[in-house]
């Protein structure tokens, strides 16, 4: 009962969280894009939400507060550096040999993709973006969470079920 009263807003206990969660949440951030730099802006950018927020954070969600918010930052950049591509893509070639029904079939098929995919419950997701998108196996992934194999195993399970079936229709 004693953590449920401690205050994020407390700067001894805003530093202690950042002392304990700092190089873990750089580090997964880090296995996310391959970047130092990124995942290091990333960090102080969730601690500098964490801390604009700390009357609405209990204590002891602040870590999963941070790593939900470091890694909604992440697909923000990486969704933003698509948008970017594409717009560069479309801007240097605009002679296609695909036909538009394709394109246009194509679009909604990733957005219907990232949707369900933000829809997924955040260990599930977790779990599946490190293993679709870096390559991590699920050992590797469950000393980054912290989890055993076999929960790992579980949460893509459960993930790959619910992709097939919301986006089985397509």
């Amino acid at each position: 009962m004693a953590t449920e009263e401690k205050s994020v807003c407390e700067s001894k206990h805003y530093e202690t969280i950042f002392n304990t969660h700092a190089e873990t949440l750089r580090n997964f951030v880090y296995y996310k894009c391959g970047s130092e730099q990124q995942a290091e802006d990333i960090v102080q950018e969730a601690f500098i939400k964490l801390w604009k927020n700390c009357a609405k954070v209990i204590y002891t969600k602040a870590k999963s507060y941070l790593f939900t918010v470091a890694n909604n930052m992440f697909l923000n950049e990486v969704a933003h550096q698509k948008v970017v591509l594409k717009y560069k893509q479309q801007k240097g070639s605009s002679v296609s040999n695909e036909t538009p029904e394709f394109v246009l079939q194509q679009k909604e098929f990733q957005e219907k993709l990232q949707r369900t995919i933000a829809k997924l419950p955040e260990g599930q997701r977790e779990v599946f973006l490190l293993n679709r998108i870096d390559k991590k196996t699920y050992v590797e992934i469950a000393e980054i969470i912290g989890l055993s194999v076999k929960a790992v195993e579980k949460r893509m399970h459960k993930a790959l079920v619910t992709l097939r079936k919301e986006i089985g229709n397509i």
